[in-house]
């Protein structure tokens, strides 16, 4: 599979250089660091290139214009993006609401809540040719007259199984909701005076429909455009299924990731990070990805003009709670923040630094003039890194999952065919073992709760290896605004809460 990817991926060369030498040496690059698991690009890449299909993106918003034309002719697309593993993210809040007149018919409009649940079937149906599950992302403004509807539709906890859905909100409704003010929710259709609601009202009501059933969540709208690299194109209105690629309508991502628990050498007190060995894979990911924008064989016309005028990346990291594992490092700890703080600037710098070198190459990314690059800075990718969920990826390479802790220590895993295995974290199992306190019993024992807690091993062995939900909310919500800190997008994140955890 990584040779053919690799020789698939390698094939721009040959329109840089025209030199078949040069392709042969990058298609050797890209299969060295994917054959290590070093690095790898997501999993649309990883099943489709050098195949038929050719669609290597992950990630896609598509917009949604207030007619039956569009609405429909939109859900074809996603159909076909789900068909060939992309995810694809909407807004909403362009369409009339529920009960508003349609003046082709003379008839009441049925609202976006309705049309959302048409995406939701057909991708159902599609379910993205058996390779993985269809997935959606749907937004509505606050001010939209159905927000309470949209907010409330995944109440019975069986409608839109297949999208998260998020309101978005700016600083002005959150002001309001700090100041216990009313706000004005306003008709799409002419921009007309509805109503004013409560904003501590409608901010409680999301409150209780996220501990309740875990959507909606939130989208501050007006800090991703702050950070829009090409605002001269239009607004950001969506992000993809998992929130951490805001994206312009009919703009795709591909991602990729680095395989932080491969980033380290040995030394005589144990191991550090290879500053030099990371540069490099940064350098050759930030390569292979914009070569995947030449590749990709795109699923419509528009989102093949608009991802080759922007050239977005998402190069991002797998592994991070393996490093801090091998390191010493207790995830929840000051030491962690700056490990996070130090590898995710390193990673931050060198990718714009290789986006840069590639443009001196291969020119500046289309839209690079008016830009938040421009005059200044020469990119050949409008916004490079991004640090997504890796849930496919970090499988194939046996790492931990973007930037999360361990899931588990020790869990049982069913296969296809009725077995259950148990499996153990490789890193706990060389110290268990190493140490001393290793047995079966107490791998059985773990894999019941996934934790240490509970169990006599060495308290630092406990501190070391500490999962999900031995970390309070506020932790990983610390570490997260750290790696936010060097993503030009966003970052996918779980937060986990105790069964016990109360609405406020």
């Amino acid at each position: 599979m990584f040779r053919r990817v690799a020789s698939a991926l390698s094939q721009p060369e040959l329109d840089y250089s025209g030199q078949e030498y040069d392709r042969q040496i990058v298609e050797d690059m890209f299969f060295d660091v994917m054959s290590r698991l070093d690095f790898l690009p997501n999993s649309p890449t990883l099943m489709n290139a050098g195949r038929k299909l050719g669609q290597l993106s992950a990630c896609f918003v598509l917009p949604i214009e207030d007619d039956l034309d569009s609405i429909f002719s939109r859900v074809k697309d996603a159909a076909m993006i789900h068909k060939s593993g992309g995810g694809t993210g909407f807004s909403f809040s362009r369409l009339r609401p529920a009960g508003d007149v349609v003046g082709s018919t003379g008839g009441v409009a049925s609202g976006p809540v309705s049309f959302i649940s048409a995406f939701d079937t057909a991708t159902d149906v599609v379910k993205q040719g058996g390779t993985r599950r269809g997935a959606n992302m749907a937004i509505l403004d606050v001010t939209h007259p159905d927000i309470t509807a949209f907010i409330k539709s995944k109440k019975d906890k069986k409608s839109l199984s297949n999208f998260n859905i998020s309101v978005a909100v700016d600083s002005s409704f959150m002001e309001k909701v700090s100041k216990d003010e009313y706000f004005n929710l306003i008709n799409p259709r002419n921009n007309s005076h509805v109503r004013t609601s409560h904003a501590q009202g409608i901010f409680k009501l999301i409150t209780e429909m996220a501990w309740e059933t875990g959507d909606p969540g939130l989208i501050f709208i007006d800090r991703i455009n702050d950070d829009n690299p090409n605002p001269h194109l239009g607004r950001i209105e969506s992000t993809n299924p998992c929130g951490e690629q805001p994206l312009q309508p009919y703009e795709s991502c591909n991602l990729g990731s680095i395989n932080l628990a491969n980033m380290l050498k040995g030394t005589n007190d144990g191991c550090v990070v290879d500053w030099d060995k990371l540069a490099y894979t940064v350098s050759v990911g930030v390569h292979l990805l914009d070569n995947v924008v030449d590749c990709n064989q795109y699923p419509l016309p528009a989102i093949d003009e608009m991802s080759r005028k922007t050239r977005r990346i998402g190069l991002g990291v797998m592994g991070l709670a393996d490093m801090m594992v091998q390191l010493g490092v207790q995830y929840d700890s000051n030491d962690a923040l700056t490990l996070t703080d130090w590898v995710l600037g390193f990673i931050h710098q060198e990718a714009h630094h290789a986006s840069t070198a590639l443009a001196t190459k291969r020119g500046s990314y289309p839209a690079w003039e008016g830009s938040i690059y421009y005059p200044h800075t020469w990119m050949r990718n409008s916004a490079p890194t991004t640090i997504a969920p890796t849930g496919t990826i970090s499988i194939i390479a046996n790492a931990s999952s973007g930037i999360e802790p361990l899931f588990a220590l020790s869990y049982v895993r069913n296969v296809m065919d009725g077995t259950k295995l148990v499996e153990v974290n490789p890193y706990f199992e060389a110290v268990a073992k190493q140490e001393g306190f290793y047995s079966p019993e107490l791998m059985a024992k773990v894999a019941e709760t996934g934790t240490l807690a509970g169990t006599d091993v060495p308290q630092w062995v406990k501190n070391v290896f500490r999962t999900s939900h031995d970390i309070t909310p506020e932790w990983h919500i610390r570490l997260q605004a750290m790696a936010q800190k060097h993503s030009d997008n966003s970052v996918s994140k779980t937060i986990n809460f105790p069964a016990s955890a109360t609405v406020e």
